[in-house]
């Protein structure tokens, strides 16, 4: 048996997904060894983690050198080089996606942030992107906002592969899952094939502590006697409860007739992706959101540091589905002291759309100053 735990995930279902993508790892063969020794079977990006790899270092500068002058404008110029990445790490995944035939190997691509809130440009631009990639194992990101919901439909009927980012709160989750099912129906109706959609929805984990427990210490500060004690039970535990929860619902989503319709017909389960899984807060695990978050029928995508700490003490075991009672019982105690946690979801989907257009828009600068550069 393999010991390593990032390996050993597979045991229960769960597939590792790297949260970085760079033109370093993939020339320098980094990332087909991830794949190779740490069973790694996708990658996502996002435009910070674009952001951080175009501004850091030189990995980019001869393409652009190479492009500048043939694109209209630095937004041009960025899509030919996210592109390649995309295409390059795709190729090196592509013996996943053969080897599970279309169930993982994926790569994803953001569309930009800044269509968040428009349906039709949103399905637009995932369309466009998927042309311009043409990798089967590529995944469009679209995020769950209200606009997002309708386009996902569209998308998964089209038979474009959808990776739904910035879902928080679990009744939006519900929306996304029956949002990929209905898309099906409408593949199905249409005579077209289901075996080879595939979708994952990205649940964000982290974040949610982080804003929870900032709320639980502003109440300590004036809390007393039973009160305070509740409310120190509850540092730490709230994304996870939600999540756990979260996937409940899809357990419920995915069973039944009219799911075992379509799974009849090769439609695939809408898998739930853990997102923003690296611990922000130091007193805790650095792998708390791994450990307590693996279950069958799930991914989990890990930003380079926690991938590393994960492969040296991550403890493996189906945590997913244990302790569920306990994790409604943490949701009860935090609404008992008068913290809505819907009220923090929809808090974190306004922030995340925003913590996402404003390093594409400063990495949209950096390409812009690096074309000026060459071009003077």
């Amino acid at each position: 048996m393999n010991a390593n735990p990032l390996v050993r995930l597979a045991e229960f279902g769960q597939s590792p997904w790297f949260d970085f993508i760079s033109r370093d790892i993939i020339e320098s063969g980094e990332l087909a060894r991830l794949v190779k020794d740490d069973g790694l079977k996708g990658v996502t990006s996002n435009p910070a983690i674009f952001e951080k790899a175009v501004s850091s270092g030189t990995a980019y500068d001869e393409f652009i050198r190479a492009n500048a002058a043939s694109s209209k404008d630095a937004v041009d110029l960025y899509e030919k080089l996210a592109v390649r990445d995309v295409q390059d790490a795709a190729d090196i995944l592509r013996g996943v996606y053969d080897a599970t035939e279309g169930g993982d190997g994926f790569v994803s691509l953001e569309v930009s942030p800044h269509l968040a809130f428009d349906t039709e440009k949103t399905i637009a631009e995932a369309r466009r992107l998927w042309k311009m990639v043409d990798r089967p194992n590529l995944m469009v990101k679209v995020p769950a906002t209200p606009e997002g919901i309708p386009a996902i439909e569209q998308l998964i009927a089209d038979g474009i592969n959808i990776n739904v980012t910035l879902l928080f709160s679990q009744s939006a989750y519900r929306d996304v899952a029956n949002a990929y099912i209905a898309g099906l129906k409408r593949r199905s109706d249409a005579g077209e094939d289901l075996g080879r959609v595939a979708s994952v929805a990205s649940f964000f984990v982290s974040r949610i502590d982080s804003l929870v427990d900032k709320q639980i210490e502003e109440k300590l500060a004036s809390a007393e006697g039973d009160e305070k004690e509740r409310l120190e039970s509850l540092r730490g535990t709230v994304a996870v409860a939600n999540a756990k929860l979260a996937y409940q619902a899809y357990l419920e989503i995915f069973s039944g007739e009219e799911w075992e319709a379509l799974a009849a017909k090769g439609a695939r389960p809408q898998r739930v992706l853990w997102a923003s899984t690296g611990t922000k807060n130091k007193d805790y695990s650095d792998v708390l959101y791994i450990d307590e978050l693996i279950g069958p029928d799930t991914v989990n995508t890990i930003p380079p540091a926690t991938w590393d700490a994960f492969r040296d003490h991550g403890t493996v075991a189906q945590t997913l589905t244990e302790g569920v009672d306990e994790a409604r019982q943490t949701l009860a105690d935090l609404a008992s002291v008068g913290i809505s946690l819907d009220a923090a979801t929809d808090q974190l989907l306004a922030e995340a759309v925003k913590l996402f257009v404003d390093p594409f828009d400063k990495m949209i600068d950096a390409v812009e100053t690096a074309m000026n550069e060459v071009k003077q």
